[in-house]
């Protein structure tokens, strides 16, 4: 048997859409995530992970209802955010010049389709710029007619400027109801959500009736064939018929593969009426919003961008991760073998662990200097000195990686300081206003 690899990781969630909407108690709109490896028949793999033929890809998918505009609830959240945006008629025009606006703005003026999209791309923008992305070198390209997939309503890309070039990253698209759909024609599931309507519909139809006790006996083998023909006849032939049929007695309706290719039904075979039927449950396929997400393109950008060396010294470089995906938050550092210094960098260690902070220990012999410098090219964000002062007194220098400033306060502040700084709740400059700056030697 042929195996395949997968292009992408949404259509296991699409298959799985029966039993995510069953999870979420048949309520609309929820979304599902994923994330695992994807393939593609890269001919010429190149530029580390920007062009691979194994990557990591994660994706989310967003169901919402298509009645009403596909709002969003949280859409406030992020309406006021300011994105720059390169639309498809700037594009045509041969320019690549972006517009700044909020992503409110842009979904009121309908240049993004509607506001779960727009929801989308500001989340998006939020979440990598707490990767460390350059927000200078970050824009929304919104995908041309010919390149844009036939089902999609509307697709952005967010590109990052990298020594490539621009490089698509995330691509978010509203996928309309291509792929539940497709799934429902090849498979016969129902992947379809069934609401409660506020008010009863009512309905006038002509519906068929068949007198089944005749119709079988008819028809034998090809009762099902013609039945199924009947079922789908449309209800403005159903009208037409009904008029021939109270004319005639008979009408005659087409039916591939029985007989000539035409069926004729007598009066007492078949009715058709016109009736009214009250609709209590709208029945509909959900649109997918998709954000799409290339982890391994966006792990090259974002290393790019945050790399700079010190000013004066380019062979001093610094990889200025935000705390929340450094791999490591700090780093401990005695000022020299004394065995004085074992037992609290032992005690730091332990309670920096215990509060779920990433860090190491440094006590080789080399300058500690030039242990702080290795450690910024490593991207480790603050750094804790361990010196005599501390045997004295129990307080600790705690040092930031990107300005190499220095504060200094006592042990449960300088580990209180670094939860809040590596949960992201405050910044250094906030650390910075609280605790006393460390008024000697800045260990650079």
């Amino acid at each position: 048997m042929p195996g395949y690899l997968r292009p992408e990781t949404a259509q296991g969630q699409f298959l799985n859409f029966a039993k995510l909407l069953e999870f979420n108690q048949q309520s609309m709109p929820f979304a599902s995530a994923s994330i695992g490896k994807s393939f593609r028949n890269e001919i010429s793999p190149r530029a580390g992970l920007l062009r691979v033929r194994e990557f990591l890809m994660a994706e989310i998918e967003h169901y919402v209802d298509p009645e009403g505009g596909k709002k969003h609830p949280r859409f406030v959240e992020v309406k006021d955010l300011e994105m720059s945006l390169l639309d498809r008629n700037v594009q045509l025009s041969g320019s690549t010049k972006t517009t700044k606006m909020t992503i409110g703005q842009a979904v009121e003026t309908g240049l993004v389709d509607n506001e779960t999209l727009g929801y989308f791309l500001g989340r998006i923008q939020l979440f990598l710029l707490k990767l460390g992305i350059d927000l200078n070198k970050l824009r929304f390209r919104q995908h041309m007619a010919n390149e844009m997939a036939h089902y999609a309503a509307d697709c952005w890309d967010a590109e990052l400027q990298t020594s490539y070039g621009w490089i698509e990253c995330v691509g978010c698209a509203d996928r309309s109801a291509y792929d539940l759909t497709v799934h429902k024609n090849k498979t016969g599931a129902p992947l379809v959500v069934r609401a409660t309507r506020a008010e009863p519909l009512r309905i006038e139809e002509y519906q068929i009736d068949l007198e089944k006790k005749k119709f079988g006996p008819r028809f034998k083998k090809d009762a099902k064939a013609v039945e199924s023909a009947i079922d789908a006849l449309s209800q403005e032939l159903r009208e037409k018929l009904s008029l021939d049929l109270e004319k005639d007695g008979k009408i005659e309706i087409e039916v591939a593969g029985v007989g000539s290719g035409k069926v004729e039904l007598e009066k007492d075979l078949i009715t058709i009426e016109k009736r009214t039927r009250v609709d209590n449950v709208r029945e509909y396929t959900p649109n997918v919003i998709e954000p799409s997400f290339g982890i391994g393109r966006i792990m090259y950008s974002m290393i790019e961008h945050v790399y700079w060396s010190r000013e004066g010294d380019e062979a001093r470089g610094v990889l200025s991760f935000p705390p929340s995906i450094a791999p490591t938050k700090v780093l401990l550092v005695p000022l020299s073998t004394n065995p004085a210094f074992k037992p609290l960098t032992q005690r730091l260690t332990s309670k920096l662990r215990r509060l779920g902070v990433s860090n190491r220990v440094d006590d080789s012999s080399a300058s500690i200097g030039k242990r702080y410098a290795r450690n910024d090219e490593l991207g480790t964000p603050f750094g804790i000195t361990v010196d005599f002062q501390s045997v004295k007194d129990n307080t600790f220098t705690l040092r930031d990686r990107d300005s190499t400033k220095q504060v200094r306060a006592s042990e449960d502040e300088i580990l209180a300081a670094l939860k809040s700084l590596t949960d992201g709740d405050e910044t250094w400059a906030d650390v910075a206003k609280r605790l006393p700056e460390f008024t000697g030697q800045e260990v650079e």
